[in-house]
């Protein structure tokens, strides 16, 4: 502990209260801006202990002393784009019980401001029938705009409701509701949009095993599907330039190319 900290200095800072959310429950923490007259300060990072919220910062300009008042500002667009993938992540649980079946459970999650990360409870893998399946199920609930409602209630109440508790989680006698249209409603202290239309896009990157009976999906949110949409489409159109065919031709085209290729070799 200090009792002052000047420009170019690396510091942990508690505040009386904050609009910074500290990592917890898979959602990474916020990062923003602290600040008085002639000073700024860079947070990089928000973690919590024993619920008393740290944030790690680095003094940009001016001093700072123990009882000094400061303003606080969070990355408003990296908190949207966070709270996107933690919406997604919710609607993402719901379809995967719709679809795979109910014993889906979360295992462990990454809610993060580029993409999301969500393990849980399947016996094998999912083909990519499945997987187009809950692409569209998942868009199809964002673009039907449904309110995402934040209610704390007792604990007792909240299990009766029938809402879904995280798996490692532990909770007090009051919690945090989040209810998605009518189907979707988990215990969940982090944050969230207004309504699932401002998710946008929804793409699944990736689904693998990490351990027994364990699967593990990946997905983009937002401005992340987009640009992933554009890199493989770029991909795509320099295939085409390639093997000089029209873009909607190509995997034709490089089927025939390969063939030749085999029978080249061949003889």
């Amino acid at each position: 502990e200090v009792p002052e900290a000047k420009e170019g200095d690396s510091v942990k800072i508690i505040l009386d209260q904050t609009v910074f959310y500290a990592e917890s429950g898979g959602q990474i923490g916020d990062t923003g801006t602290l600040w008085a007259p002639k000073v700024r300060i860079r947070v990089s990072d928000t973690q919590k202990t024993n619920d008393i919220f740290i944030h790690d910062a680095t003094i940009e300009e001016g001093l700072i002393r123990v009882g000094d008042k400061l303003g606080a500002q969070i990355d408003e667009a990296r908190r949207l784009a966070i709270m996107r993938n933690h919406t997604a992540t919710h609607l993402l649980q719901s379809v995967l019980r719709e679809i795979l079946g109910p014993h889906v459970k979360q295992q462990g999650s990454l809610v993060a401001d580029d993409r999301l990360r969500f393990d849980f409870t399947h016996p094998q893998s999912i083909s990519s029938d499945e997987i187009k399946m809950i692409e569209d199920k998942v868009n199809r609930y964002i673009l039907g705009c449904h309110e995402v409602k934040k209610e704390a209630m007792p604990i007792e109440k909240a299990k009766q409701s029938g809402a879904l508790a995280y798996f490692a989680e532990k909770y007090g006698d009051t919690v945090r509701v989040i209810t998605i249209g009518p189907f979707s409603k988990e215990f969940c202290g982090g944050t969230h949009l207004k309504l699932t239309g401002q998710i946008g896009p929804f793409k699944i990157i990736s689904e693998g095993a990490v351990a027994q009976g364990i699967r593990r999906v990946e997905a983009f949110t937002g401005m992340s599907t987009f640009e992933y949409l554009f890199m493989q489409e770029n991909e795509l159109k320099r295939v085409s330039t390639i093997v000089k065919s029209p873009l909607l031709e190509v995997s034709e085209h490089v089927e025939q190319l390969s063939k030749r290729a085999k029978d080249l070799e061949k003889e």
